[in-house]
């Protein structure tokens, strides 16, 4: 009895969390694509620069040259504009993908500094779009089986075995 009240409580927890995915993704979405915007500024603003002295983007990075103020600079550029394809890259992805695919896709989501800042403004919502349900009907489902398969492993050293006397 407790282990089934345990499960459904597991089920009931899954399908709470996951059916707030939907809602989740889609204002990590909208960062996402917040922050592409505005380091495809940054790319367009340094390239302008660039092509005004006559030289090409790599050109001008090494122009900056390694050493001191100017040096540091054009590394923190260098994963500005790498940070920046990487974004674009998971962008595209996760505007392609539905919600369902969008969770088999948890390196698309990655980025810390936008995960921080969308679970700070997240507010949970009622799941009421069908992928918020599938979402919760799939939560529960593995919310249910992780408790369940918890459970029978803890129960396994308990067991009675079976003896045949032939």
């Amino acid at each position: 009895m407790f282990g089934r009240m345990l499960t459904l409580a597991g089920g009931l927890a899954g399908a709470v969390g996951l059916s707030q995915f939907p809602e989740f993704s889609q204002q990590y979405l909208q960062r996402l694509a917040g922050q592409v915007d505005a380091l495809t500024q940054v790319e367009a603003d340094f390239d302008r620069s660039a092509e005004g002295a006559g030289l090409t983007r790599e050109e001008a990075l090494l122009a900056l040259g390694t050493d001191g103020f100017a040096g540091q600079h054009a590394r923190d550029l260098r994963a500005t504009f790498s940070r920046a394809e990487s974004l674009r890259n998971d962008l595209t992805m996760l505007r392609l993908a539905g919600v369902f695919e969008r969770l088999a896709m948890p390196q698309r989501m990655a980025d810390q500094d936008l995960l921080q800042a969308t679970w700070q403004d997240f507010a949970p919502a009622v799941p009421v779009t069908t992928a918020g349900l599938g979402c919760a009907g799939l939560g529960f489902l593995s919310g249910w089986g992780l408790i369940a398969a918890l459970l029978a492993l803890m129960k396994r050293p308990f067991r009675r075995r079976a003896y045949s006397y032939d």
